[in-house]
């Protein structure tokens, strides 16, 4: 993600110049000398230079990253899962100084589906969300709850069905695992693998009167209404489907992300992933696999 980080900052015109630190310090100029970066020697160097910083390091080290980052009074952006853990979280939230801005990096928050489905959706009756990937190198300390998810989680709890209490159960291990929740009556079955020969990232929601369906990767929506008439035909039931394909912008989510993330710093806004909803989001997934198989009740 850093490489990615790297990448969207040297095309934002809102950087007038980038820098970047890694232990690696190889890899570090040779990713500044792709983008027209300065490799800074030390955070310290780095963090005397700017006016705002992504963390994007493994998640066992984001704790003390962004704590070094938020003692300089740095904005800084922190990859998701904003730490490790949900403990680890809260004692980094309680170090945030009043008017820094620090948000967490929930880059689908950002897809341009996500808004749109809100729009439309009215009272769901069911939802599903899978994202599955073959596996990845790239991901280290953390379990496809944090790794993969906590991407449905967000949307799902922050956006979607964001208040009263759930229940959930779920089934897994590191690397596959589904989880069933009722968020206000309303059931919502989560699956996430990082042992898929197909990557998915989809999302489908149920309605009285219309059905949704949204495509991440894709970034399509389609709208399916309800037949308007139901026969049979030579025996075989047959009915017709009204389905409509919504208009979206598509983009990338990280350069929306990114962009959003410098606006709010340069006007002082909160960035609209906080560190609040990212503790949200960690407390769920530790239910998910804390709780494999009895039901709980959480509120």
């Amino acid at each position: 993600m850093g490489r990615n980080h790297a990448r969207v900052y040297s095309e934002l015109k809102a950087v007038d110049s980038l820098y970047l630190y890694d232990l690696n310090g190889k890899a570090a100029s040779d990713l500044a000398g792709a983008f027209g970066a300065t490799a800074s020697p030390t955070v310290e160097d780095l963090l005397r230079s700017v006016d705002a910083v992504s963390v994007c390091v493994p998640t066992p080290y984001h704790f003390s990253v962004a704590e070094t980052v938020l003692d300089a009074g740095v904005p800084v952006l922190i990859e998701k899962p904003i730490c490790a853990t949900a403990e680890e979280t809260r004692r980094l939230i309680a170090m945030i100084s009043d008017g820094l801005i620090v948000g967490v990096g929930h880059i689908e928050r950002f897809n341009p589906i996500v808004p749109e489905i809100k729009k439309i959706v009215r009272r769901p009756l069911y939802i599903e969300m899978k994202r599955h990937n073959p596996a990845s190198s790239r991901v280290s300390g953390s379990s496809v709850v944090e790794d993969l998810m906590i991407h449905d989680v967000d949307i799902v709890r922050n956006v979607l069905l964001p208040d009263g209490p759930y229940q959930l159960t779920g089934s897994g291990n590191e690397d596959v695992c589904s989880a069933l929740f009722s968020f206000g009556g309303t059931p919502v079955y989560l699956s996430a693998s990082r042992k898929s020969s197909k990557k998915i990232r989809m999302i489908y929601i149920e309605e009285e009167e219309f059905t949704i369906e949204g495509d991440f990767m894709a970034q399509e929506i389609y709208i399916h209404r309800k037949p308007g008439q139901y026969a049979v035909e030579d025996e075989r039931y047959v009915q017709e489907n009204i389905i409509e394909k919504v208009l979206v912008n598509k983009q990338e989510p990280l350069k929306i992300e990114l962009s959003t993330f410098l606006d709010c710093v340069a006007r002082g806004r909160e960035f609209p992933v906080s560190p609040a909803q990212a503790l949200l989001n960690m407390k769920i997934c530790e239910d998910v696999t804390r709780c494999f198989s009895p039901l709980m009740v959480l509120a």
